[in-house]
């Protein structure tokens, strides 16, 4: 049983970027893949990257290629989500999660989910 718990969410303006971290304990973090979701109010849960156990295997969501970058610090027990230039439409709660491999987390399959954190964007 894994345990996460994001943080770094706030208030920024269009623009500007935050780095999400996510804390996991319990179970093996170094074999987990991670990833995150976000969902925005009145909207279905949405993919936003992934990475696999090494992280070298990594997907994005379209909507964020090219200004999120997702990492981990295995020896931390860490994953992180840097977000640059963000938008208005990047407004939500972002959860952390971890699954089998980066590629089921990017089509939703996951295996845990942290309790989320709520980025908001002013525009």
């Amino acid at each position: 049983q894994i345990q996460l718990v994001e943080s770094g969410g706030g208030l920024v303006q269009a623009g500007g970027s935050l780095r999400l971290s996510c804390a996991a304990s319990g179970g093996t973090f170094s074999t987990q893949a991670m990833g995150w979701f976000r969902q925005a109010p009145g909207k279905e849960r949405q993919f936003v990257a992934s990475l696999n156990w090494s992280g070298r295997n990594i997907y994005y969501a379209d909507s964020v290629k090219g200004r999120a970058t997702v990492s981990r610090d295995n020896a931390k027990n860490m994953v992180y989500l840097q977000m640059n230039n963000l938008k208005p439409d990047d407004t939500a709660v972002y959860y952390c999660a971890a699954g089998r491999t980066a590629y089921d987390i990017s089509q939703g399959d996951m295996d845990y989910r942290g309790k989320g954190t709520l980025v908001t964007v002013s525009s």
